[in-house]
């Protein structure tokens, strides 16, 4: 797998906030909605994911610039076990890796706790780093005095989904490319917003020992869109008009999610207010649907008109008023 970095296109001293907006344009760009005959689209989508997964988690992007996660996010192992001189092997005197490459720190145990072990031969509390581990450890000793250590759950995996707010609006499921190479299509419920998560559980990575697995938990982020701007449960949208259209009034055409619709736009609108349509917006908690606000944004003709100067500057000279004191035109 890819570096995150190298998927995401940023550099790896890059602020959390330009590796999100990294994130949201290639997802945009990625979604495999937007590229349908592209065979591998799916798998660079699922590239991103997990290159967000590592780059965009504070925790783990720590990690993997410390070296211990790898691209696919998962750790990378022991090197092995090492005896100390004159230590016995196994649990009782060994440790982790002493004098391993990469790094591994060793330390010490014994099935007592850390009875005999000299003062300050191992910095570190040795049930808190086997608690950290393998999890809460057994206190009972069994047949011959060795300690049983407890199951341990499996780890999380966090994953975005991104949708568009089509799929969203027709009520369609999000799919979701793991990093173990699993893919689900999970149900979006009316009213999320963008950073809801949806929680699947014991569909993590498998536990050790016959530990629980670990859960998915699934960020819903919406692609961005080039039209439409979500704003709650509406969609905010600009229609442009000309002059003409706003001081006369005009049937226009309006975009929507399911496709355009006529619009009235009454005579002597100056776009101060957005006109709503009633439930094209986008899915509400309680059922049905937010409605589109749709601001009018006024278009001068491009290079100018001379007819339309002449036509102000009389228009200036005889019948001036201020925009920005609307009290004295009343």
């Amino acid at each position: 797998m890819r570096n995150p970095y190298e998927v995401l296109g940023v550099k790896k001293d890059a602020s959390a906030a330009d590796i999100k907006s990294a994130y949201r344009k290639l997802a945009k760009k990625l979604h495999p909605d937007q590229n349908k005959t592209d065979p591998k689209a799916k798998e660079r989508f699922s590239e991103l994911n997990s290159a967000y997964e590592i780059a965009g988690d504070k925790d783990k992007r720590g990690r993997f610039d410390r070296g211990e996660i790898g691209a696919d996010g998962k750790p990378r192992g022991f090197e092995g076990f090492s005896q100390r001189p004159g230590a016995g092997a196994g649990f009782g005197g060994g440790g982790f890796g002493a004098g391993a490459p990469g790094g591994s720190r060793s330390f010490r145990w014994s099935t007592g706790g850390r009875g005999g072990a000299a003062p300050g031969d191992d910095p570190f509390n040795s049930d808190d780093i086997l608690s950290e581990i393998f999890g809460n450890m057994g206190r009972g000793a069994g047949a011959g005095g060795q300690r049983r250590a407890a199951t341990a759950r499996g780890e999380d995996l966090a994953v975005t989904a991104a949708i568009t707010l089509e799929q969203f609006a027709r009520g369609e499921k999000a799919r979701v490319d793991l990093p173990t190479g699993k893919t689900y299509e999970v149900a979006v419920p009316p009213g999320v917003k963008p950073g809801h998560q949806i929680r699947l559980k014991g569909m993590g990575r498998p536990g050790e020992l016959g530990g629980q697995p670990g859960d998915v938990v699934i960020t819903i982020d919406f692609v961005p869109h080039p039209t439409f701007k979500p704003d709650g449960d509406a969609l905010r949208v600009d229609l442009p008009v000309t002059l003409d259209e706003a001081v006369l009034g005009a049937k226009l055409r309006v975009p929507t999610l399911e496709g355009a619709v006529s619009i009235d736009v009454p005579a002597q609108s100056d776009g101060s207010r957005p006109m709503r349509l009633k439930g094209k917006g986008l899915p509400k908690t309680g059922g049905g649907r937010g409605d589109l606000l749709v601001s009018l944004r006024i278009v001068l003709p491009k290079g100018g008109d001379p007819e339309l100067e002449k036509l102000m500057q009389k228009w200036r000279e005889e019948q001036r008023y201020s925009a920005r004191e609307p009290e004295r035109n009343s």
